[in-house]
């Protein structure tokens, strides 16, 4: 059995031993947060975990872009922290179908685009030979692209500053710890800036001229503001580093989902919800209509990021999915400069009631369940054909809640 979970009684032992204890209500959960091995809000694994013990936080979700690499750090740590490990990862693939009728799933701006996650995944990290050279090919095309957007920035600095210059090997090697993404790029320009013109204003006047002459709402004292308007500016569709992502970048969803499945773990949509002015995806408007797609794909359970949503909408929406036997899980992704709390809340920094809280904790008991059915060579909660036992989750929430229990408890 897996090192996290050798000193847990066996299953036939567990329910034993556990007898007569009393358990909260629910603990606090964060199913989904990306670390420095995708892009992270957090400069460091350890990190991490001194916030997440500052905010109480009793179980934690790994759920890096296409790699598990941060898995082993992560797993040492959440010992050394006593906090609960779940192995998630997450990844964007295609749904042609969807992009040819121009339907957006959960990413607003690319119609057939889809962020997909993997929840429960076995550790050590595995997946068949075939799967692994597709994950490899995919990643190779991303930096290919990723290239070509340096490349395309160093023509925009050399106008400004002949003796500046970006590299795929300096920014991987100061600011990744293996693929080099958009967000990291912005960093690295901004720090640029930093270290080579002495003023603020100089800084930002030469971030301005990248721009082409457009004036900075960021400013210079906003170090995440202004990675995120570099971004936004230079990198992202229509700007003057832009690369369009070939389509070798991303694997259709369905290979996606077994690429998870055979890796052990569990297919999870992350729902985007409802933006700042109250509108959903094509995809996703409609709650009936997300129901009978996802269950089309095998598909049952769904996490949410609620710190973009309205709580009531968000509270709605869960216990719809809810009724219809999903698993359900919350993060806060991490995914940008910003430092929020790891606590997670919904938009506004609304709390969540306790009904939403009472969902996550079940879905991060089955999935904590799941990881340890998995690691004492037993079935989990996906069967090998990727159907769900959905009869088996009032159990499996049990069984998860005493694993979780019993591992926070141990010395």
């Amino acid at each position: 059995m897996s090192d996290y979970f050798s000193g847990i009684p066996t299953y036939g032992e567990l329910n034993k031993v556990m007898k007569g204890n009393t358990f909260p209500e629910f603990r606090e959960v964060n199913g989904h947060i990306h670390t420095p091995y995708s892009f992270s809000a957090f400069s460091d694994m350890q990190t991490v975990f001194e916030v997440a013990k500052k905010e109480n936080i009793s179980v934690l979700g790994i759920n890096d872009f296409f790699v598990a690499d941060g898995y082993e750090s992560f797993h040492n740590l959440s010992l050394e922290n006593k906090i609960f490990p779940l192995f998630n990862i997450e990844f964007i693939g295609l749904m042609p179908d969807e992009m040819k009728k121009g339907v957006r799933i959960n990413d607003p701006n690319n119609p057939g685009r889809v962020y997909f996650s993997g929840k429960g995944l076995d550790y050590p990290f595995d997946t068949g030979w075939i799967q692994r050279q597709q994950l490899k090919k995919v990643k190779k095309e991303s930096q290919k692209q990723i290239g070509k957007m340096i490349g395309l920035l160093n023509k925009l600095i050399e106008i400004e500053n002949p003796s500046l210059k970006l590299s795929y090997e300096t920014i991987k090697k100061d600011y990744a710890m293996n693929l080099v993404r958009e967000r990291h790029i912005a960093k690295a320009l901004r720090i640029l800036a930093e270290r080579k013109f002495e003023t603020a204003e100089q800084q930002i006047g030469f971030i301005e001229k990248l721009y082409g002459g457009r004036k900075s709402v960021a400013g210079i004292t906003n170090p995440s503001a202004l990675e995120n308007e570099i971004r936004s500016n230079l990198l992202k569709s229509g700007g003057a580093a832009f690369v369009e992502e070939d389509s070798k970048s991303f694997l259709e969803l369905k290979k996606i989902i077994n690429i998870i499945i055979k890796s052990g773990g569990i297919p999870c949509y992350p729902v985007l919800l409802d933006d700042p002015k109250g509108k959903l995806t094509e995809f996703e408007q409609d709650p009936e209509r997300l129901y009978d797609s996802l269950l089309k794909l095998g598909v049952e359970c769904i996490e949410l990021i609620p710190g973009r949503n309205d709580h009531d909408i968000l509270k709605k929406f869960v216990e719809f999915f809810d009724s219809k036997g999903f698993i359900i899980t919350f993060g806060t992704e991490h995914n940008t400069p910003e430092m929020v709390p790891l606590k997670v809340s919904a938009r506004g920094n609304r709390e969540l009631d306790v009904s939403l809280k009472k969902t996550s904790w079940e879905g991060a008991c089955i999935i904590a369940a799941h990881q340890y059915l998995r690691a004492d060579g037993r079935q989990g909660y996906v069967l090998p054909d990727g159907r769900h036992s959905i009869e088996q989750r009032r159990e499996l929430t049990d069984l998860g809640q005493k694993v979780i229990e019993y591992f926070l408890a141990s010395n």
